[in-house]
């Protein structure tokens, strides 16, 4: 994945010695298993460990799906209860944050469900038990806390959602004129 969307790989090599956000995701992959076979300690340990390595802060209790890309890492924080689909890209800096616990049932979902292939630039901050539809964008340094149906851009503080093109979704996505 990263070597597809990060025109800045250059082997694999590099991808698998350098890249932080590669490095959290493998550390959360080995966490979350700890944490669902109810060793919740030591997976948030690896997991604050991971933190300390990388500066990326993948809660064990989240659930990530398949192929994602991290750009960048430092300072991405995943909640215990965030949701992530398939193909999603978070860039530097970006937050799948909760809401205040007041008055909330111990184990309800605190945090957003990104759904397959959003991408969600630098800065963002996506709040609260909200969902963003497939193949959506949140642009740099957005704050997002409504839901969005799928193919939006969201944009601003507080973010609007407006629809996406084809295009729009290429563009965010470091698709390349001459790759489409």
């Amino acid at each position: 994945m990263a070597r597809r969307h990060d025109p800045a790989a250059h082997s694999k090599a590099e991808v698998v010695l350098a890249y932080s956000g590669v490095h959290a995701v493998w550390a959360y992959r080995v966490s979350h298993r700890l944490w669902l076979a109810g060793a919740r300690l030591p997976a948030r340990l690896l997991s604050q460990f991971a933190r300390f390595v990388t500066g990326v802060e993948i809660h064990p209790g989240a659930s990530i799906g398949r192929r994602l890309f991290i750009d960048h890492g430092m300072g991405v924080v995943i909640g215990e209860t965030a949701v992530v689909g398939d193909d999603v890209m978070l860039y530097h800096g970006v937050t799948l944050g909760g809401k205040s616990r007041h008055g909330l049932v111990p184990g309800a979902q605190r945090h957003p469900t990104l759904h397959d292939g959003v991408t969600v630039g630098a800065g963002a901050k996506i709040l609260g038990p909200i969902t963003l539809g497939a193949w959506s964008t949140v642009g740099a340094n957005a704050v997002v806390t409504k839901d969005a149906p799928a193919r939006s851009i969201l944009l601003g503080v507080p973010a609007r959602a407006q629809p996406a093109s084809s295009d729009d979704i290429k563009a965010a996505r470091g698709v390349l004129k001459s790759d489409r």
